[in-house]
């Protein structure tokens, strides 16, 4: 089957979620809209449209018009089976002692790794992007150091892939993963019970640490947040709030120009950077509690 794709970029987050309710409307309709921040730093949104019907050209032009968008750029997609083409195309992660891998590399698994089974469908925190890679390289790094925390957070958790590999390290630890969306945490569980580790890490629907089980569980040893930017700033006050002292933090999801600004930020609620990591055009910052 035929389908094609509408993208186009806005700059601020209003005019971006207004024209995504608009292109809803259209006929033929998309089967799908998203409207996402684009990462890189500029504030700038993206708001994309999948249709399985080839869509109205003229109707794309003036929604645009309208919300003072770019022009949408309209391709066509080849039939592709995009599951079969991903499990190609995403080969297995090393990453220090992890391995994170498919099902359909399950016979790969080296010998005295830490296998972590995630499945190329889940899109986000397969391990391939280079802020997972560096968290779980930040993480195998503590471990060797010696560090061993008893109460640990993975904020933002997506897959769950860092909350795993914290308590297959860790396995006395006690490990909770939330997420502000709730398909999120569906697939964190999915992916728990995939590894043989259902109801090891608990799980929450939550913006933060807003949630009573988080507030239980504190003070945290160690706290992941692979997020963004905007989010990482609005998490550090509250972050100072729930960290045992000496309690390390591993930050992520930030371009590398981001970092310094990021550590600042931290430094001020008196978590210091210890330890930087880039890969490609991604950071990874490692943080203690200082206070």
């Amino acid at each position: 089957m035929t389908t094609w794709t509408a993208f186009t970029t806005l700059p601020s987050q209003a005019p971006a979620e207004a024209l995504g309710e608009a292109l809803e409307t259209l006929e033929p309709a998309p089967d799908g809209v998203g409207v996402f921040e684009i990462e890189d730093g500029a504030g700038r949104w993206e708001v994309g449209a999948y249709f399985t019907t080839a869509p109205d050209g003229i109707a794309l032009a003036l929604l645009s018009a309208a919300h003072g968008a770019a022009e949408f750029v309209v391709s066509e997609l080849p039939e592709t089976d995009w599951v079969a083409k991903v499990r190609r195309d995403l080969a297995p992660v090393v990453a220090g002692r992890f391995f994170v891998y498919g099902s359909h590399d399950a016979d790969r698994v080296p010998d005295g790794s830490v296998p972590l089974l995630i499945e190329a469908a889940m899109a986000f925190g397969t391990g391939h992007h280079g802020t997972t890679q560096g968290c779980l390289l930040a993480l195998d790094a503590l471990a060797s150091e010696g560090v061993r925390p008893a109460r640990i957070a993975d904020i933002g958790c997506g897959t769950a892939v860092l909350a795993m590999a914290a308590k297959r390290v860790f396995p006395a630890a006690d490990v909770h993963a939330s997420d502000i969306d709730a398909v999120a945490i569906e697939v964190a569980e999915a992916n728990l019970a995939a590894n043989a580790m259902a109801g090891a890490v608990e799980t929450h629907v939550a913006a933060g640490f807003d949630h009573p089980a988080l507030r239980a569980a504190a003070p945290f040893d160690l706290v992941f947040a692979n997020i963004l930017k905007g989010p990482l700033v609005d998490l550090a006050p509250d972050m100072a709030t729930v960290l045992a002292p000496g309690a390390r933090v591993i930050l992520s999801g930030l371009l590398t120009d981001q970092a310094e600004e990021i550590a600042e930020v931290y430094a001020r609620c008196g978590i210091n950077l210890r330890d930087r990591r880039d890969i490609v055009d991604w950071s990874t910052l490692v943080l203690e509690n200082s206070r």
